[in-house]
């Protein structure tokens, strides 16, 4: 692992207690650590709603990662259209 020079630059908290990043974290999620008072850590982070989170286990993984490859593998065609319009209407 190679280190990381650290960069310092001045920024001004405003009235409303915000301060800019930069436009190259725009719309970023980040974690804000306060390690001490008036000492903190900001990282980007990547936040999964816990309603998604189960996409996240391997179980799930793996099975989206099957029926991805059969989508690829099984191209969508018009062959069966009739037929399957024919059952959504009842008739089938």
């Amino acid at each position: 692992m190679t280190a990381t020079p650290i960069q310092s630059s001045v920024k001004i908290i405003g009235a409303n207690g915000q301060i800019s990043l930069g436009k190259q974290f725009a719309g970023r999620q980040v974690l804000v650590e306060e390690r001490e008072p008036g000492v903190w850590l900001v990282r980007t982070a990547t936040v999964i709603p816990d309603n998604e989170r189960w996409l996240h286990q391997p179980q799930a993984a793996a099975e989206l990662q099957e029926a991805m490859t059969w989508a690829q593998n099984n191209p969508p065609t018009d062959r069966k259209s009739g037929a399957v319009l024919e059952k959504l209407r009842g008739k089938g």
